[in-house]
């Protein structure tokens, strides 16, 4: 019994979409194509708010917060992020003290979810050279998920579509969301604040410092070391001076006598 799925042979322009005009209350009605719109606002354009977070310190990060009206975050990583330029090689849940791939809720009121910080480490990510960031929650929040699909793919950072390649969905409080506004850079705000930061520039230049102040230090140990043989060899050529000087007073001595 043959099991090949015969092809037909009809043509499938009889089903292609033909526009009949039509006459409502004496109004013509368009067609739908005339209401095509090939750059259509995405998904994230529609219905989220882009914010943004800058994790503070000798090494500062970006990371993108999309806010969405019925207050359910995505935690993603800022275009801008340094990692993104160097390579992501992993990201890791596994954070140490607490797995956060192993957060479980329940029902509408999504009990039992983790409960994060603005700065608890919801990942640790490494790049291909061999660098690990830790990645913040960004929002006070309640973990309802975490991207375990980034795990297996860490290219998904660089190939998925905005939003797509989300860390994890947090849920704030109704009574803490204007608050974490608030503390969150907007849109404007943060190309305002890309003017006065370079962070891969920054990266680059903390790692300069680091080397220089190494080589700074192993200068001076070395400096340390040749000093200390310099007086070491100076000490034995007085030793031997003073060796040399009482033997030749021995001898004086002895020819006197």
């Amino acid at each position: 019994m043959s099991t090949e799925i015969e092809t037909p042979n009809k043509s499938l322009e009889q089903y292609y979409y033909v526009h009949e005009p039509e006459l409502i209350c004496g109004v013509e009605v368009p067609s739908i194509v005339d209401d095509y719109v090939e750059d259509h606002p995405s998904l994230v354009d529609r219905f989220f708010t882009r914010y943004y977070y800058i994790k503070s310190g000798a090494n500062p990060t970006p990371y993108k917060v999309l806010f969405h009206s019925n207050r359910v975050c995505l935690i993603c990583l800022a275009p801008e992020h340094p990692a993104l330029k160097e390579g992501i090689s992993s990201i890791n849940f596994d954070i140490g003290n607490i797995n956060r791939s192993k957060n479980s809720v329940k029902g509408k009121g999504k009990k039992g979810g983790m409960v994060l910080q603005a700065d608890s480490t919801l990942a640790l990510l490494t790049t291909v050279t061999g660098k690990t960031y830790k990645i913040p929650s960004c929002v006070r929040s309640k973990l309802i998920e975490v991207n375990t699909n980034l795990v297996n793919n860490p290219s998904l950072f660089s190939t998925a579509k905005e939003g797509e390649d989300y860390l994890a969905i947090v849920l704030p409080k109704p009574e803490h969301c204007d608050e974490i506004k608030e503390g969150l850079l907007t849109q404007t705000q943060y190309e305002e604040k890309l003017a006065t930061i370079d962070f891969m520039e920054q990266n680059t230049q903390l790692n300069e410092s680091v080397e220089e102040s190494t080589e700074q230090k192993n200068a001076e140990v070395t400096n340390v070391v040749d000093n200390k043989n310099v007086k070491q060899s100076i000490d034995n050529i007085k030793e031997k001076i003073n060796i040399n000087e009482i033997s030749k007073n021995a001898e004086t001595i002895e020819a006197v006598s």
